[in-house]
């Protein structure tokens, strides 16, 4: 554990006290200065430095509603340690609704940056400089890209025995077990010796009742197993732990009729969508190239050729058919939040198969 800091910002924060703080992270066009905002929270015990961030993108403020509720209604009391809570990353990307910094630079693929570099270089390196390279473990709020949703999904490189200790903590039932690409933040936190997790849940540019509920049981869940606060870790009991995942693409321009939901088992060959013209001649029938379960769809039901339209974490035989049959006795995790994802997408029953 890191020896833990009483100054943040050049503001002190003395154990057991909360306070904000604005870190200077340059200029904008009009030569005003831009601040990121922080809030640092310290129990009155000592304990691990875990930061909590959000809107790396700056249009995807799932996050940002977690945090806010953290701020306003925390469902915990912090008993020791220190949570650094990160409402919005990309702040000039939030302000213009954008997920790219306004140099048109993805700050996701930036780190760890560099004091003399881009606008969107100096921001990862002041991030890293002075809130990744201080903490002990990091939790990061994503959601899917714009015409997208995520069923929730926890990321994190399982070879790393504190990601992994997170990861499984937090709740969701389905882990990608991948390292972080380069540049981005997990990658770079974990390799300041600060493992680092990534949320993938719900859409841009909103704050969803599911979201808030998963994000807010899963970190109190990870604060629990940390110790930093007295209440119970609640991980989901043997997570399906995937290492690959694929997206199945549209082969014809059309308008598509979805077949299956967010966090829907699928086997190989099962039809995914039906891709018909306006006139509603049947295109195409989309089929799953492998078995997995439903961790991303398009929420665009117009195609052109290539465009992604369901992304599949990949199932073994076995697993896939131990997830069919929890399905079929109703102990499926995440079930309710599966249940609103749907209703963002109008899905139907296959057609049956004529001869």
């Amino acid at each position: 554990m890191k020896e833990a800091s009483s100054v943040w910002g050049g503001v002190e924060v003395p154990p057991g006290t909360k306070k904000r703080i604005r870190f200077e992270v340059g200029e904008s066009y009009t030569g005003l200065s831009v601040r990121l905002p922080v809030l640092v929270w310290r129990g009155k015990e000592a304990g691990p430095t875990v930061f909590i961030s959000s809107a790396v993108h700056g249009d995807e403020i799932n996050g940002t509603g977690t945090i806010r509720e953290l701020i306003h209604r925390p469902p915990f009391e912090l008993k020791s340690g220190t949570l650094v809570l990160l409402p919005v990353v990309n702040i000039m990307g939030f302000e213009r609704h954008s997920r790219y910094m306004p140099d048109r630079r993805d700050l996701n693929r930036s780190f760890p940056g560099s004091e003399t570099g881009s606008l969107t270089a100096r921001l990862a390196h002041l991030l890293k400089k002075e809130i990744l390279s201080r903490s002990d473990y990091g939790i990061d709020l994503h959601t899917a890209a714009v015409r997208r949703t995520n069923y929730p999904n926890v990321r994190a490189d399982m070879s790393n025995s504190g990601c992994a200790r997170l990861a499984k903590a937090f709740g969701c039932s389905v882990i990608v077990d991948q390292a972080g690409p380069d540049g981005s933040l997990r990658n770079c936190a974990t390799g300041e010796d600060c493992p680092t997790i990534i949320l993938e849940a719900g859409e841009v540019w909103k704050v969803e009742p599911m979201y808030l509920e998963t994000a807010l049981r899963g970190i109190t869940s990870c604060l629990a197993d940390l110790e930093m606060i007295e209440q119970e870790s609640e991980p989901v009991q043997d997570p399906y732990i995937v290492t690959s995942t694929s997206w199945v693409r549209a082969d014809s321009g059309g308008f598509l009729q979805f077949h299956v939901s967010p966090g829907d088992a699928v086997e190989k060959g099962q039809t995914l969508a039906t891709n018909y013209g306006l006139l509603g001649r049947e295109q195409e029938v989309v089929e799953a190239a492998v078995s997995g379960i439903v961790i991303g769809m398009s929420t665009m039901p117009a195609v052109a050729p290539g465009d992604p339209i369901i992304h599949l974490a990949r199932l073994k035989k076995k697993e896939f058919r131990e997830l069919e049959k929890e399905a079929e006795s109703g102990e499926v995790a995440d079930l309710g939040t599966r249940e609103d994802l749907a209703t963002n997408i109008h899905v139907v029953e296959a057609p049956e198969e004529t001869n």
